[in-house]
């Protein structure tokens, strides 16, 4: 069966009481509960990380190229600042999604560049849980 990694980044441990009124009532668990009963649905498995760490993060991507069909990733506030990042998603051979919960666009000006984006196969944002599930809909499509 193929895997599909949902990996969340910084601060997303902290979804339910981070921030409601942003980030919604949904903790990480609930977001990957719901992807894995998607991914039964669609046939896939899906697997799922979280890390505070770039560092971690970079491994767990290159980890998942040749073992993962794709990978859904938020990668939270290094979104913003990580060519670390950018180079590790650019050097797998796997689609990867960016999502976020909130819309960048409609945020602080600093928040409205993806270094990460231009390396993805695509983007969806600004729709909370639904971002990931659309993700993980369109890797089963593509990957």
């Amino acid at each position: 069966m193929r895997s599909i990694l949902i990996l969340h980044g910084p601060n997303l441990n902290l979804l339910g009481t981070r921030e409601p009124g942003v980030y919604g009532s949904q903790t990480m668990r609930d977001i990957d509960d719901m992807c894995k009963t998607l991914g039964g649905e669609l046939g896939v498995e899906v697997r799922s990380a979280q890390s505070n760490s770039e560092g971690v993060l970079i491994d767990l991507l290159q980890e998942a190229d040749g073992r993962d069909a794709g990978v859904v990733f938020n990668p939270g506030g290094y979104t913003h600042t990580s060519v670390a990042l950018r180079d590790a998603v650019a050097a797998i051979s796997i689609p990867v999604i960016e999502v976020h919960l909130s819309n960048p666009q409609a945020r602080e000006e600093f928040r409205r560049r993806s270094l990460i984006a231009p390396v993805c196969r695509g983007s969806i944002a600004g729709l909370g849980p639904l971002s990931y599930t659309l993700a993980l809909r369109a890797l089963v499509e593509i990957a």
